[in-house]
């Protein structure tokens, strides 16, 4: 029936309210209520299972190989399926492997699951083996395990060096 308002103060007004928040953008007309759209991660690249890859592979992305790839591949993040079988040399930040590999392994974070078989060596910042995996070969840590020169050879002595 009645009711009471303040008299001395302005009127509400919600927009003049609404925090402004950093993601959202003024376009063109000045219509502060459009927010950007969010930059989101690209989804992984997939290799289906029926797809046989004879090559290099190479990626700032994620990629999940459910296939065959005879060939390195070097990627952001790597997911081996279990029906996978990869004949090569891998390099990436993230490993994780449910499937098969024959070659080395080089990566920051490397996980070997319950099903995986590995045949090569593992070069790695961190390792996780669960329970139940096959893995022959060597593991090392190293600090840095994707830079380039990561095994060290000796160099075979020079000519001036060997006496006749």
């Amino acid at each position: 029936m009645f009711s009471k308002s303040r008299v001395t103060e302005p009127p509400r007004n919600p927009e003049a309210e609404a925090p402004v928040r950093a993601d959202m953008t003024k376009p063109a007309g000045g219509d502060m209520s459009v927010p950007a759209a969010p930059r989101q991660k690209a989804p992984a690249s997939i290799l289906s299972s029926d797809l046989t890859i004879t090559g290099n592979v190479k990626t700032t992305g994620d990629i999940q190989v459910e296939g065959v790839v005879e060939g390195d591949i070097r990627a952001h993040l790597l997911t081996v399926g279990e029906s996978a079988t990869i004949r090569g040399e891998i390099v990436a930040d993230d490993v994780v492997v449910n499937g098969r590999i024959v070659g080395r392994v080089r990566g920051l974070k490397v996980r070997l699951t319950s099903t995986a078989r590995v045949e090569g060596d593992i070069v790695h910042k961190t390792i996780a083996i669960e329970s139940g995996a096959h893995f022959e070969g060597s593991v090392q840590r190293q600090d840095d395990p994707l830079a380039t020169g990561t095994t060290k050879k000796l160099a075979p002595p020079s000519s001036s060096d060997s006496q006749a």
